[in-house]
């Protein structure tokens, strides 16, 4: 082969390489975008860089991938039912205890399915590799319950009731999807 059939080939060669590392890098972003939905555009906001946003997500679901997250069986899915239904009743007479149990008992329900239950940021990441939709629930809650519990400390004011329903009904979101994995 002479010299410029070389080229050619060189060339032919190096653009299939190229294409080839487009496609799967185009591929990659698609799959992250699947699996954490919303939280994929989240993440891209958060950190400003969507290639530093992919990097975090690719390890967010590497280290979820590693876990062995599975259902609860039907007697535990059962007495957390109830357990909630206590808790949802508390809610009138005692809305930030209720909001306190509430998030105890959605973080029991994660310790049971296998998921790390040590640190909010580490559990939030987690869940929004299983469940991107209602991963901004859980957020909305325990900021609430933080105000909350700021408000106790400080002057001994609390957030508003309508807070605090809102709260509790972003923890019953993830609570129905991690209970009935939906």
């Amino acid at each position: 082969m002479n010299t410029i059939g070389w080229i050619i080939l060189g060339v032919v060669v190096f653009a299939v390489i190229v294409l080839l590392a487009v496609v799967a890098r185009w591929r990659s972003q698609a799959n992250l975008r699947e699996r954490f939905g919303p939280e994929y555009d989240r993440e891209v906001a958060a950190r400003g860089n969507e290639r530093e946003a992919q990097r975090h997500l690719r390890d967010v679901a590497s280290r979820r991938d590693r876990l062995d997250i599975r259902q609860l069986d039907p007697e535990a899915r059962d007495r957390y039912t109830r357990r909630w239904q206590a808790v949802q009743t508390d809610f009138v007479d005692q809305p930030g205890h209720a909001l306190d149990e509430a998030d105890r008992l959605v973080t029991d329900v994660m310790q049971d399915r296998g998921y790390p239950v040590h640190d909010f940021g580490e559990r939030a990441e987690l869940v929004a590799a299983d469940h991107p939709e209602v991963v901004e629930h859980y957020r909305a809650a325990h900021a609430a319950r933080q105000r909350q519990a700021a408000g106790n400390e400080a002057n001994g004011h609390s957030a508003d009731t309508e807070e605090l329903r809102q709260a509790f009904v972003h923890y019953r979101a993830l609570f129905d999807e991690l209970v009935h994995d939906r």
